[in-house]
């Protein structure tokens, strides 16, 4: 099995309001909960889990935002030789497992956290309906480093856009594991919409009723168009911490090399 993304973690002072969000605005349904405040989402491929800002946490960036993925693998003893021997000096931490964790945390070469576990973090199956995550973007230092970090440990695919954007003289890079497209890009850049947040940036939602949800997000959250130029997604919103998501039903995104995924 292709080792594919299939988490994603947010650090919250509120999960609960956070969970009522996504349940209300995007269908997202509730896996559970941990005595610490943790909660758990999914949108039947997706686990979502907001937790609870704790000390006890123990991470090296505790404040509040999009945190980082976790990825299903067939075998964690694998991927850690290949990191090992990708990284000698790599980091891996043992995770306490179970609904809200993975079960080893590796480290990318920019320092960001990334969980891996044999199992699908507790969602209990795969079901690609609608609305579903397709999209994660990160902003980088490097970001040719951090692909071939997902190329090399994961056998993720580079999409088109990444020799498109060579030849074009940028630096954003691309990668595809069949289901979510991993958007990669600069943290010092002056592109028109680009946000300099370290580390997960945004992720995104592909939707088959988007000018409804639109229509009902606006009644409280501000949602603005994406530069025309960009070739994923229609609009950008943010939930009530302030994370940044999008929102596509048209242009879709590359999830492998040459393969879109659209609900039109």
């Amino acid at each position: 099995m292709q080792a594919r993304i299939r988490y994603l973690a947010i650090l919250s002072e509120r999960p609960d309001e956070l969970a009522s969000f996504y349940k209300q605005y995007l269908d997202m349904e509730e896996l559970g909960r941990s005595n610490d405040g943790d909660v758990s989402l999914t949108d039947g491929f997706y686990n979502l889990t907001i937790l609870n800002q704790r000390p006890e946490l123990g991470e090296p960036r505790m404040e509040c935002g999009l945190h980082h993925i976790g990825l299903q693998v067939d075998s964690i003893a694998e991927v850690t030789t290949r990191y090992r021997c990708y990284h000698p000096r790599g980091v891996v931490v043992e995770e306490p497992g179970g609904l809200h964790f993975g079960d080893v945390r590796i480290f990318d070469p920019e320092c960001n956290p990334v969980t891996l576990s044999e199992g699908d973090f507790g969602v209990g199956g795969e079901v690609m309906r609608l609305p579903r995550i397709a999209h994660v973007a990160m902003n980088a230092l490097d970001p040719q480093r951090i692909l071939d970090f997902y190329l090399g440990i994961f056998g993720s695919r580079q999409l088109r856009d990444t020799p498109e954007r060579r030849m074009q003289g940028k630096l954003n890079r691309f990668a595809g594991d069949g289901v979510t497209n991993l958007a990669i890009h600069l943290f010092y850049s002056d592109f028109e919409g680009h946000e300099a947040r370290f580390g997960i940036n945004h992720f995104g939602f592909l939707v088959d009723d988007q000018a409804e949800r639109v229509r009902r997000l606006k009644e409280s959250y501000l949602v603005a168009e994406r530069p025309e130029q960009r070739p994923y997604a229609e609009f950008r919103f943010r939930d009530p911490d302030g994370n940044a998501l999008d929102l596509s039903q048209t242009k879709g995104w590359e999830v492998d090399t040459g393969k879109w995924i659209t609900a039109a």
